[in-house]
């Protein structure tokens, strides 16, 4: 990603990406198009790693939002995992105003392809890769309530 004060190229697509007055653009690592990142963070926002990889969007996940008063786990905004093609490391994302929902939804149909053992590898880190049972929900927040 070759980085300016107003935006980048994407290493995947070749696309420039702009930062906007969308929610969730102001410090955004990933491509709106192709949704592939980069790996610039050690911890979120501190622009801080040396790999560079590029990462690719692998699966959907929600933000952890706590639970209701009820003890029941409140449904968090739709996030996306990605993996550092380069060293491996998973991260996730928030998904931007101006992210192609229909990319989003891709990341989602290639997600069911996944390894189980990855599967399993990511919900030890506390990472659920949404499935089937969540599909409506992904398509409410991306599309709205049809």
């Amino acid at each position: 990603m070759k980085s300016s004060k107003k935006g980048f190229k994407c290493k995947n697509c070749n696309r420039y990406v702009s930062f906007s007055d969308y929610i969730g653009t102001k410090n955004r690592n990933h491509c709106p198009y192709c949704l592939y990142s980069t790996d610039i963070d050690i911890n979120s926002g501190d622009r801080k790693s040396f790999c560079k990889g590029s990462m690719k969007p692998i699966g959907l996940t929600f933000k952890h939002e706590g639970k209701d008063k009820y003890g029941k786990q409140r449904q968090g905004e739709l996030m996306i995992i990605h993996e550092c093609l380069k060293c491996q490391k998973i991260s996730i994302n928030r998904i931007a105003g101006d992210d192609n929902p229909d990319a989003i939804f891709d990341v989602f149909n290639k997600s069911k392809k996944i390894e189980k053992s990855q599967i399993k590898e990511l919900k030890g880190n506390e990472i659920n890769v949404l499935s089937l049972k969540d599909e409506q929900e992904i398509k409410n927040q991306l599309f709205g309530k049809i």
